[in-house]
């Protein structure tokens, strides 16, 4: 994935890392979590939590995004984002999906428009 939204994803952020790593990085240490559930972990007692604790936790999260960007307050927006994507990526590794398999996923679609896109897995879908 070479682009995002904010320009490159190579460009390091305010950490001096890029945004694939800072994504990759935690999304392995959700990983180990996962694989050695140390105690007195928030992530393993998510992951002893199953599924629908962790799609919980998502759900709670997205609706606070929701709220916070209504309220047109861009730090909170923030943090809600990052709760957003820290427990998405919780949930991608309860579901065995790899980081790279979303980022690849992602990469397939630029350059694409959004109706066509859509269009494209509703006629594929249709073909189940």
């Amino acid at each position: 994935m070479s682009e995002n939204a904010s320009g490159d994803a190579k460009r390091p952020n305010a950490s001096g890392r890029s945004t694939r790593d800072v994504l990759a990085e935690l999304f392995a240490l959700i990983e180990e979590r996962k694989r050695l559930r140390p105690e007195k972990s928030y992530v393993t007692s998510l992951f002893d939590g199953g599924h629908e604790a962790i799609a919980a936790k998502v759900r709670e999260e997205a609706a606070e995004l929701i709220e916070a960007a209504a309220a047109d307050d861009r730090g909170h927006t923030a943090q809600e984002a990052a709760d957003l994507v820290f427990h998405t990526l919780v949930l991608l590794a309860q579901a065995g999906v790899s980081l790279d398999e979303v980022l690849d996923e992602l990469a397939s679609r630029s350059g694409v428009s959004g109706l066509e896109e859509k269009a494209a897995r509703s006629r594929d879908a249709g073909d189940r």
